[in-house]
């Protein structure tokens, strides 16, 4: 339940901080003419409105839509009724667990801090919206004290303390409204949770316990405390290790996905495999094998380009080490070390079978490159040189 009541708690707080964008002045200018509106001014106003619902109705849907994935997600059509009399119990747990105003005194308890926070980061007198406002480096304004800071806020917002205290007074009431709107469907699913998970016995002890003094106090408290500074503190230390959990993880996890079998691509398929795959898909196998043939001849055409790249590669560096034996045997010719009349039988036809298989396999990589770009040119039609 916590994540929940916090996204919606912390929305709320998000949702203020621009509120001063749109906050009406308190004072209308004073105009000399009242003139009557010109019809594109009509169109206009009536076009924002015809934008305004139609971004409506886009939300609407995207929201129904997100809706139905939660269901299909938690989907609850396969389980029992619930029976009336246990659903009664739980419904008096809820009823104390969640009364009317609970979820406003858990905003309450977060929702000043936070937004407090919030205003002296980035309000008016913040460091960095001086900085923004006056283009001097914030490290600069930070060495003000904070009197001076208000003197400099207050040149360009007179009024922002009182700007500040009507987003709260505009803002709250709306986000109060609907934090109510949430509770009767919060106490309805939670009734139904809590039928299920506990028995008409336990249910009863329970309604016993809350209707303590004890009960009674925690049943008020329990909520607004997940939004206590000590469990918000709490919450925020934890996640760093979590994320360098991860970050630690990475390589093991990285070779365990290594491990699983490479998942198939269209142009692995044989024919037995396309046909059975276009019965499940209803499609015609044609369709199938003309994607799988086209994947095929991409996957073909990229490999001849490899070996084109490998072979050029290849007589390239052939051509680097023969220049280079060509200068270690211009130094050699003084030292008669390297006069093959001077090695034995045994050095000499190792060193000449090699030579002979550097030979050979320059020429194949030179044939192999060019069979590679005929094929090449033969399936992309391209122009021969």
């Amino acid at each position: 339940m916590m994540p929940s009541f916090k996204s919606i708690l912390l929305a709320g707080a998000i949702a203020i901080a621009p509120a001063h964008a749109f906050a009406a002045p308190k004072e209308a200018p004073v105009a000399d003419t009242v003139a009557a509106p010109a019809e594109d001014e009509i169109a206009t106003e009536y076009d924002s409105k015809a934008a305004a619902e139609e971004a409506k109705a886009k939300m609407q849907k995207e929201m129904d839509e997100a809706i139905a994935l939660v269901e299909k997600m938690f989907d609850t059509s396969s389980l029992p009724p619930i029976e009336p009399a246990r659903l009664a119990l739980a419904q008096k747990t809820m009823g104390a667990l969640i009364p009317a105003g609970s979820l406003e005194r858990m905003m309450d308890n977060l929702y000043g801090k936070m937004f407090k926070t919030i205003m002296g980061e980035f309000g008016g007198q913040s460091d960095l919206m001086l900085s923004i406002q006056t283009g001097v480096e914030s490290d600069q304004i930070a060495t003000l004290d904070e009197a001076t800071k208000g003197k400099v806020a207050d040149m360009f917002d007179p009024h922002r303390k009182e700007r500040e205290d009507q987003i709260t007074k505009v803002i709250k009431p709306l986000i109060s409204e609907v934090l109510g709107d949430m509770e009767p469907p919060m106490r309805e699913g939670m009734s139904k949770a809590y039928a299920r998970k506990f028995t008409a016995a336990q249910l009863t002890d329970l309604n016993g316990f809350l209707a303590t003094p004890t009960g009674a106090l925690y049943a008020n408290e329990w909520m607004a405390l997940q939004a206590d500074p000590e469990v918000m503190v709490a919450v925020v230390k934890a996640i760093p290790p979590l994320v360098t959990k991860f970050i630690d993880r990475a390589p093991e996890l990285e070779k365990d996905f290594k491990d699983l079998p490479k998942e198939k691509q269209l142009s692995d398929f044989d024919d037995k495999e396309l046909a059975k795959l276009a019965k499940l898909m209803k499609v015609d196998v044609k369709v199938l094998k003309e994607q799988r043939d086209m994947w095929k001849t991409d996957s073909v055409e990229a490999a001849d380009a490899v070996a084109v790249d490998a072979a050029d590669d290849y007589a390239v560096d052939a051509a680097a080490d023969a220049a280079t034996a060509a200068e270690d045997a211009a130094d050699a010719v003084a030292d008669p070390a390297y006069d093959r009349s001077n090695w034995s039988a045994d050095d000499l036809k190792r060193v000449e079978d090699l030579e002979l298989a550097y030979e050979n396999a320059s020429l194949a990589a030179q044939q192999a490159a060019e069979e590679a770009a005929a094929n090449a040119s033969k399936r992309s039609k391209l122009p021969n040189k």
